[in-house]
């Protein structure tokens, strides 16, 4: 397993490091959008900005909290039309495994 990317932060900058996990506990809250949603929302977004691990571990969340792999790919559709083709390279490349 790898290492996490936010590690550096941690070490160097534990109040950011704070920050960054309050804003993903305010995003992930059970409220209002159904959290499998919210991992498809957010591997979606991750797809368009190409970032291939994030992808990777939002569709395994998303899945782990009940979306369907037909679900994991209509968000790629979506990503794939506001982003463009390079959003849909990502996603294949992280989603080599899961779907």
């Amino acid at each position: 397993m790898t290492d996490d990317p936010l590690d550096t932060i941690q070490k160097a900058d534990p109040d950011m490091f704070g920050l960054i996990g309050q804003s993903g506990e305010l995003a992930f809250t059970e409220e209002g959008i159904p959290l499998q949603y919210k991992f498809l929302i957010a591997m979606a977004l991750d797809a368009s900005e190409g970032a291939e691990n994030g992808v990777r571990n939002l569709a395994t969340q998303a899945i782990n909290a009940g979306a369907t792999k037909e679900e994991v790919m209509q968000a790629v559709r979506l990503a794939n039309y506001i982003s463009g083709i390079g959003s849909v390279y990502t996603a294949a490349n992280a989603l080599k495994d899961i779907v």
